[in-house]
């Protein structure tokens, strides 16, 4: 029978053998709680090796949120972080939510929301807060410059007014859908039962409609003269074109839908994805296999009506070609991986239409007006010249704009394209099969013409004798 060798442990006491016991381990806290390191042995090197910074700990809270669409069960629920000081309700300074008559949300032991089971009002005030505060979040990040974040302004903001937006998950019960008041300053959602019975749906719980809405919000505050009725159809279709392209950007803002969409088309943004269709749910519920609108379209000016979600189509629709024919351009497999290149594209194309739009007209803005302050900005950027090329050729296609030069030539900087299809003089935009925001009273000269009313009946009864 073989006897153990001792003699590698005769200068230590046994207690004290470095083994995963429970005594070892005792003896290990200790250590460290009584005794001081001793000096290190031989000269300190020269020179000193720079210290490593302690990671300071930054506020912020995990969230749970459905990452696309209820029924987008690839991408499902799943948790982000939302940095920055988040507080029961959920609020932070710039966005409350809540549902009216029940209690808020309230952070864990952790500063966490994490909201189980879903489909709950908690669970839909937390993900929608979120939705919206990433929304807001993506836009400032867009406009930072010098590494300091840009302010975005809800409408009412002002040196004086810093009052946030109230965003009510279930704040329309029973109406099928969603819209953003300047009035009350907030977003609210609706839910309802399909025709055809089933489920009832929640419009809050889809990422499309709630960044759909913030878009507005976000665009009313940057452009307020836009979301007015009296703008011509072109101005009401970037407005409706705006929430669309808002809910495109947010979705690719977030890597693992950006890997999601790169393995469900192989690469290639024209193949069906979830990417292109907007709000599935509420389409399903609507019997439309494609969502509520499909932004891999190839509708030109010509062939939609003044309807503002149809012509609305034709400026999203170009946008989303030149995503993917920058994203085709920028590929190399071989040395970046695609979901990092499409993340990338998607950003600078993300800022450039929200730079173009800042610098279109105060009112009345036109596609034309976009695409070529679009144009321009590329050009600044240093951008290479496919870039200018592609966003000519995909808005001259849907007859936007009139290139006057043959589109195979390159993008001649100096030259600004003349709209091609124009809206007609005094042209009416149509805002019957809008989402909320564009047929509430406010917005549509309704409000107005009602005060009108009002103060001719009021000088009419100045006159009147009893």
């Amino acid at each position: 029978m073989a006897t153990e060798d001792k003699s590698d442990q005769a200068s230590f006491p046994v207690s004290f053998v470095p083994t995963p016991s429970k005594e070892y381990r005792t003896h290990r806290k200790t250590m460290k709680a009584t005794a001081q390191p001793g000096a290190p042995a031989g000269p300190l090197p020269t020179p000193m090796p720079i210290p490593i910074p302690i990671p300071i700990l930054l506020p912020g809270a995990r969230v749970l949120i459905y990452k696309q669409d209820p029924s987008v069960s690839e991408i499902g629920i799943r948790k982000v972080f939302l940095p920055g000081h988040i507080f029961a309700g959920p609020k932070d300074g710039r966005i409350t939510s809540g549902t009216p008559g029940l209690p808020g949300v309230s952070p864990n032991a952790f500063g966490d929301l994490i909201e189980i089971p879903p489909d709950t009002d908690a669970f839909d005030a937390v993900h929608t807060f979120a939705i919206v505060r990433m929304t807001l979040t993506m836009y400032q990040r867009a406009l930072a410059t010098g590494g300091s974040q840009a302010p975005v302004p809800w409408q009412w903001n002002n040196a004086n007014n810093a009052e946030p937006l109230n965003v009510f998950p279930h704040g329309l019960p029973n109406v099928m859908n969603a819209y953003y008041s300047r009035n009350v300053k907030s977003v609210k959602f609706g839910d309802f039962v399909p025709s055809g019975g089933g489920a009832r749906v929640f419009t809050c719980r889809s990422l499309d409609i709630v960044s759909h809405e913030t878009g507005h919000a976000i665009l009313d505050g940057l452009k307020p003269g836009w979301i007015e009725s009296s703008n011509t159809p072109q101005t009401g279709g970037l407005h409706e074109s705006f929430g669309d392209l808002t809910a495109i950007f947010l979705a690719l803002s977030q890597l693992d839908q950006v890997e999601a969409v790169i393995a469900q088309t192989k690469s290639n943004l024209h193949d069906k994805t979830f990417l292109a269709d907007l709000a599935e749910q509420f389409g399903l519920a609507l019997g439309r296999p494609t969502g509520l609108r499909n932004a891999d379209n190839d509708l030109k000016l010509s062939q939609v009506s003044s309807e503002v979600h149809d012509i609305s189509q034709v400026f999203t629709g170009a946008i989303y070609d030149i995503l993917a024919d920058i994203f085709a351009f920028e590929r190399k497999p071989a040395v970046r991986d695609d979901a990092a290149v499409l993340h990338e594209v998607a950003q600078y194309l993300c800022g450039l239409c929200l730079r173009a739009i800042i610098a279109a007209p105060k009112s009345n803005a036109t596609f034309a007006d976009v695409a070529n302050q679009m144009l321009k900005i590329a050009f600044a950027d240093n951008k290479p010249v496919q870039y200018r090329n592609f966003i000519r050729n995909r808005f001259a296609v849907r007859e936007v704009i009139v290139s006057p030069t043959p589109l195979t030539v390159d993008h001649e900087p100096s030259h600004v394209m003349k709209a091609g299809i124009k809206d007609a003089p005094g042209a009416v935009q149509d805002r019957r099969a809008c989402c909320g925001t564009m047929q509430l009273p406010e917005y549509t000269g309704a409000e107005q013409a009602l005060q009108a009313e009002i103060e001719e009946f009021k000088k009419s009864l100045a006159g009147l004798k009893r």
